[in-house]
């Protein structure tokens, strides 16, 4: 089972959005060692389904992060680890990735594509770890959580509507991860009034991340972790 979530109401992490997107292919081994690398507290990564294996990758097609073509659920597993994803990488499973992230750094799990939910809770179950796991498919969300309801998660939302907040609290939700676009001091004080962390995403100026660290967000996603000043940061050294 996952573990406690090793961070307190004050703390504002520093996620690494598809490992380290802006520094390293994205969604790859490399990106994650990458970010580790820059003492973020957490790695973000997507995952779909490919013949029945729980990949890292963000689009239902393989075109544009790799030097194939075609739909991620219509290739095989062995033609979709042909690919190139950047720099010689390739696709990795998500066991791959929990096994090389350190078990201190947190790991968020957007359930990208459909019927993940059941996949990856079988997967993180014995995994003593931090964990979080998001989604904008809302309904998938929901039934990781009855799968594993002690595992955190977080509803994703590109905007502002009405049902967040019956949402967050279907899940239990630990944190809501909003569009940078979206977040305002009125609506990140609403997350915290449900009781749970805003997580901004994504935030690439360095200036924008302490503006929303003022107005009380618990941590922001960022293509680039080695923009982020050093006075925005947790007490943390690097691990690699």
């Amino acid at each position: 089972m996952a573990a406690m979530l090793p961070y307190s109401s004050d703390d504002f992490l520093i996620i690494g959005h598809r490992g380290a997107a802006g520094l390293a292919p994205e969604n790859t081994l490399a990106g994650f060692a990458k970010a580790v690398a820059l003492a973020v507290d957490a790695v973000e990564l997507d995952v779909q389904m490919a013949a029945g294996e729980v990949v890292v990758i963000h689009d239902q097609r393989v075109d544009r992060t790799t030097d194939g073509a075609g739909l991620v659920a219509e290739l095989s597993f062995a033609a979709l680890r042909r690919l190139d994803a950047g720099d010689g990488q390739v696709v990795p499973t998500l066991n791959e990735v929990l096994d090389a992230v350190p078990e201190q750094v947190m790991v968020n799990i957007e359930l990208k594509g459909a019927g993940t939910a059941a996949p990856v809770a079988q997967i993180v179950e014995s995994r003593e770890r931090p964990l979080l796991i998001s989604s904008f498919d809302h309904a998938e969300l929901v039934r990781f959580h009855q799968l594993l309801p002690d595992v955190p998660c977080a509803p994703l939302a590109g905007r502002w509507r009405a049902g967040l907040e019956a949402i967050a609290g279907t899940v239990e939700a630990w944190a809501v991860n909003l569009a940078d676009r979206a977040a305002t001091p009125d609506r990140v004080a609403a997350v915290r009034s449900w009781g749970c962390r805003c997580l901004v995403y994504t935030v690439n100026e360095p200036g924008r991340v302490g503006q929303l660290r003022s107005m009380g967000a618990g941590g922001v996603f960022t293509d680039y972790p080695n923009r982020v000043p050093p006075l925005a940061r947790r007490c943390r050294s690097p691990t690699a």
